[in-house]
């Protein structure tokens, strides 16, 4: 096949099941992700609305449940407590990561759909508990990986599939920000262990490059070496402010992967084959863009970049698709919780510098 025949358009929304329906979303935390992007990506989705949101304050949920429109402004209590329980249908968690489990119980109770923001819980143990009680619940449960919903990254799914690459050989991936510029306060969440889980560069950011990497190519890591440091002081919590890994993927593709909370923002994931070469540049913040190389010819393949509220919105919409049909969802709470046993081991690789190998 000519290279210029995989450099056709492609139409975005190539999972969508449903033409008409409405999933209403409860917004549990209301930090500035949620505020920002969530928000507004809700409002110009399709199969969706935000009908109530939830804060620890009553003061802020009912000022930014005015400032939106939405229905209903309650507290962390009020969720709880089942208050205006029958004003939605499905519950978005983006609260710090440690408490995303008793959100996800309570969801679970109330017979909701989740919408888990990754990475899904502090460590694997609490993740295997939210899995367990939206199995139990018989509730749907996915991941937020909004790369997934991307159309750069669909494209970029497609062409994997399609052969484009041959057999894929290496993949390298990073994923970094100035934190401390970005957010200041040194007591943020981020940095404090019991809140985000193994670190604060990994989970956060090196997520990015493995979920990725795992959804591009559908293999998983069969082992793991780290390396981790934290010379600023601000990090003396956390063992990852700089860290890289290798990973050594199913059919022994090669991975490397960069991710630190206080360096210049980048990011990028390109995938290495017999035949070509893709990238997505920049990957995961920013608007992302797909690359195709094949010889000595690259192009942009996709029809434009996403911005992180499209993307958002992309994202929102599939699951209430996925609500509204019960088609399959992909990155469900077994997709998830695979992420955090490669996180876990890439912590424990770092710990004893040695390899690491995942079940």
């Amino acid at each position: 096949m000519a290279f210029t025949d995989w450099m056709t358009d492609y139409a975005g929304r190539d999972w969508q099941q449903s033409a008409s329906g409405t999933v209403r979303y409860a917004l549990v935390g209301l930090g500035w992700w949620t505020t920002d992007v969530a928000l507004p990506a809700i409002a110009a989705a399709e199969l969706c609305e935000t009908t109530v949101v939830v804060s620890s304050s009553a003061e802020k949920a009912s000022r930014i449940a005015g400032e939106h429109g939405v229905d209903y402004g309650i507290t962390y209590d009020d969720y709880h407590e089942g208050v205006a329980a029958d004003a939605y249908d499905a519950v978005y968690i983006a609260t710090p990561n440690a408490f995303h489990l008793e959100y996800a119980e309570t969801a679970a109770q109330l017979d909701k759909g989740v919408l888990c923001e990754k990475p899904m819980e502090a460590s694997v143990e609490r993740a295997e508990r939210i899995v367990n009680v939206c199995d139990d619940a018989d509730v749907p449960l996915m991941v937020a990986y909004r790369m997934q919903t991307d159309p750069a990254v669909r494209r970029a799914r497609e062409l994997v599939e399609d052969g484009f690459l041959g057999e894929p050989v290496q993949v390298y991936g990073n994923n970094s920000q100035p934190l401390l510029e970005m957010i200041p306060d040194r007591n943020q969440w981020r940095l404090n262990p019991e809140l985000t889980g193994y670190g604060a560069s990994v989970m956060d950011l090196g997520i990015y490059s493995i979920n990725t990497a795992r959804y591009l190519l559908r293999r998983d890591p069969v082992t793991v070496e780290a390396r981790m440091s934290s010379p600023h002081e601000a990090f003396d919590a956390v063992p990852d402010e700089r860290s890289s890994f290798l990973a050594v993927l199913e059919g022994d593709v090669q991975m490397v992967s960069t991710a630190s909370q206080r360096a210049h923002a980048d990011t990028q994931l390109k995938i290495t084959g017999t035949d070509g070469q893709l990238e997505l540049r920049p990957a995961f913040h920013g608007q992302c863009t797909l690359y195709a190389s094949k010889g000595d010819v690259t192009a942009e393949v996709s029809h434009r970049s996403f911005d992180a509220v499209e993307e958002m919105t992309e994202e929102f919409d599939y699951f209430a698709d996925r609500l509204l049909s019960e088609a399959i969802i992909y990155p469900d709470g077994e997709h998830g919780l695979t992420d955090l046993r490669i996180i876990e081991a890439i912590h424990q690789a770092a710990d004893t510098e040695t390899a690491v190998g995942l079940d």
